[in-house]
């Protein structure tokens, strides 16, 4: 799997036993995206569909919203004394009549899963840049859908199973078909990476389609369906309080604690109401 994976020795011991062996890890590295030659963040993730994971943050701070507002996506070379390529620099060139990217976009420091937005103001932030609503979405499932996504998302999840270690996110349609899976070592990075395919292949707003991811719905992550123009965000851990009045302030279904046949349903029930039951 290339960069995606590591191998590193490790001191096993189980029932007393010890012995050494390699280990298969998930690699990490940072990525920069900048945007018309200038540096815009740097987030920590696992190699893979980086292009992807470019297009999807631009699309979650409210920069760009269709393919067609992207002119190119490349690497550049960088990083190294001899101006080698190490493929963590990627660079968006947008479509000529695009606004670039506000100056307090700009995070001169590793992004994480809680990189600083909060509050109100985060709530009114969103409320101004999404170009969807998900409010009127139609979506319809049933419980009995949503009971089998976990186990759906973790069966596409080719590099866990050999690390353990990745987040994933999974879009899945009304009746629980899968359309695409990014796993991450980060969890919005994972979401972002989705979210940039679905831009890059034209199919934004992602309406009718629920996101299942595999840890916490957080603000961060209600925000990135919502911006993305998707109706239902579903995680098999808990939601903060932020999410949840994310999602009641914009029609966002949201769903926690998923495993097996038990959930909470936080904001709109309704897209679970009598559907698929004849």
């Amino acid at each position: 799997m290339g960069r995606v994976t590591t191998r590193r020795p490790v001191l096993h011991i189980r029932e007393g036993r010890f012995s050494r062996r390699p280990d298969t890890l998930v690699a990490e590295e940072p990525m920069e995206i900048r945007v018309g030659a200038q540096p815009l963040t740097v987030t920590m993730r696992t190699p893979g569909h980086d292009f992807d994971l470019a297009a999807g943050f631009l699309v979650s701070e409210g920069v760009i919203h269709n393919a067609a507002q992207v002119s190119a996506i490349r690497y550049c070379a960088g990083g190294t004394h001899d101006g080698s390529n190490t493929y963590n620099i990627v660079e968006v060139a947008l479509a000529p009549g695009v606004a670039p990217p506000d100056a307090s976009l700009e995070r001169n420091f590793y992004t994480t899963s809680s990189c600083g937005l909060c509050g109100k103001a985060s709530l009114e932030a969103i409320r101004t840049t999404a170009t969807w609503t998900v409010g009127d979405d139609p979506l319809c499932t049933s419980p009995e859908v949503l009971a089998a996504l976990p186990d759906r998302l973790r069966a596409a999840q080719a590099v866990f199973d050999s690390t353990g270690g990745l987040h994933a996110a999974g879009l899945f349609t009304a009746s629980g078909e899968l359309l695409c899976l990014r796993e991450d070592v980060g969890r919005h990075n994972a979401v972002d990476k989705v979210v940039g395919h679905a831009l890059l292949s034209g199919l934004l707003p992602l309406r009718k389609t629920i996101l299942m991811v595999s840890g916490r719905a957080s603000f961060e992550l209600a925000q990135k369906a919502v911006m993305a123009g998707i109706p239902m965000l579903a995680a098999v851990s808990a939601p903060s309080a932020l999410a949840v009045d994310l999602a009641a302030s914009h029609g966002l279904t949201l769903v926690g604690f998923l495993r097996g046949t038990s959930m909470n349903i936080y904001t709109r029930p309704e897209r679970l109401q009598g559907c698929n039951r004849d």
